[in-house]
Order: C-alpha cells, then sequence, then structure tokens
C-alpha cells in the first residue's frame, strides 16, 4: 500500500480495498446467528436480476448496455465530493499521501452508485440523491481505509528502515559515534541515503534507546559538530 509503484500504475487503486478487525474468539457456535428470511431474500432478488437477458444485439450478440443517467442534485452531489478529494490531495492534506486512491474516489462513488440504483431497479431511469449519498458514504469509507493501510504500511517500512540502519551501526560501523550525514552517505541500503528517511530512521533509534544525542559542538573526527548521536551498544544504555 504504501509502495509508490502499486499506486502510480493504477492497478491497486481501481480496487476497494479493506482490512477489517479480526473476528477471532468471536466466532463461536452459540453466538452465530441466521436469519434465514433475509438469505432467502437475498438469493431471490439476485436469481431475478440473474435471469434478465442481456441488453445485446440479435445478430452480432454484441452487448449494448443502456446508459444510466444521474439525477441533476445527485450529480451536485458527486461533484462536491469529487472536489473535497481534489483539495484533500494537496501536499500536507489528509489524502497527499495516497492520490492514486483519492483520484478515483469520485469514479469509485458513480460506479458505486450505478451497482446500488440497478439492484434496488433495474429499470430505474436515474441515480436518485439518496443512492448517491449512499454511495459517496461507502466511497468515503474505502478511501479512509486506504489512507489507514498506506499509513499502516508506511509506518512498517520505517521500523524496517531503522532497524537495518541499528544493525549495520552495531555490526560495521567502525565509529562510536554517527552524524546524520554520515547515514545518507553510508548507510547500508539506498532507503536510507536521503535526508528525510535517515533521520526518520534516527529519531525511531533514539526513541528506542540505540542513540543518544551529543551535545551541540561536540568534537567528532576533528570537528565541532551541531548534530551528533553516540551509539548505544543495547537499548539499557550500554
Amino acid at each position: 500500500m504504501a509502495d509508490p509503484l502499486t499506486a502510480d500504475t493504477g492497478f491497486l487503486p481501481r480496487f476497494l480495498l479493506c482490512e477489517p478487525p479480526s473476528t477471532i474468539v468471536t466466532r463461536l457456535n452459540a453466538k452465530v446467528r441466521h436469519n434465514e428470511c433475509a438469505i432467502a431474500a437475498f438469493g431471490d432478488h439476485l436469481r431475478s436480476i440473474l435471469d434478465r437477458a442481456l441488453p445485446m444485439d440479435p445478430d452480432t450478440r454484441e452487448l449494448q448496455p443502456r446508459t444510466l443517467q444521474l439525477s441533476e442534485s445527485a450529480r451536485a452531489q458527486l461533484v462536491k465530493f469529487s472536489d473535497y478529494v481534489e483539495e484533500q490531495q494537496t501536499p500536507g492534506r489528509s489524502l497527499s499521501h495516497i492520490k492514486g486512491y483519492a483520484s478515483k474516489a469520485a469514479e469509485q462513488a458513480a460506479r458505486l452508485a450505478g451497482v446500488l440504483t440497478a439492484w434496488a431497479d433495474l429499470d430505474a431511469p436515474e441515480v436518485t440523491p439518496g443512492t448517491m449519498a449512499n454511495a459517496i458514504e461507502l466511497a468515503d469509507f474505502y478511501l479512509s481505509e486506504a489512507s489507514r493501510l498506506a499509513n499502516a504500511a508506511t509506518l512498517s517500512a520505517e521500523i524496517e528502515r531503522a532497524e537495518t540502519l541499528r544493525k549495520w551501526l552495531l555490526t560495521r560501523w567502525e565509529h562510536a559515534e554517527i552524524l546524520p550525514s554520515e547515514v545518507v552517505r553510508h548507510a547500508p541500503i539506498t532507503a536510507l541515503r536521503e535526508s528525510p528517511a535517515a533521520r526518520a530512521a534516527i529519531a525511531i533509534l533514539a526513541k528506542h534507546g540505540w542513540l543518544a544525542p551529543l551535545p551541540e559542538g561536540t568534537i567528532i573526527r576533528g570537528a565541532a559538530r551541531k548534530e551528533a548521536w553516540r551509539i548505544v551498544r543495547s537499548a539499557l544504555g550500554g
């Protein structure tokens, strides 16, 4: 989710992704409740839709789906949602880290509105405002899930880079201190050879006690340093 390649290709953003909370320990037989009437009604309605003849040319068998229009109010709702999502993609806003998913949110809302409309009435002439509101709510939910999962993936990647840096400092770095610039120049992986990533990894190691800040002006390798860190050989301070 955090890999820009997956989003930039436009493949994953075409899906509605979510990761529900685990249901472990709640799946006890004593708590299972079946609504046979609701399940039967769902099955019957689905069967009635599947039994409808497909709209196609009788000679060429080419599908000829009709166009489902948006009511004027439904279109206005969709435009408002699209503009909101677009604004949230600017740097520093809530969706700036998932532009690939956000860019398709309005399109997904329109698709969902079409599905909800067709489920209710295959012959419906247009998408109503109520249906569009429901579709936008669903699209917004999936967008929030994409944001949450991307944040979690980014955090995991940052922790992995920090662990790589920690092991390298303990086993390969020959000095007792390290400068941020030295991490950028000598880090064992390319992902750490950019200042923001290097500083993020340093901050994680410092938070967990693997790096200790040295006073400003400390002489390191012949020069007074504005920022330097002492490598801690164990998180307990040894």
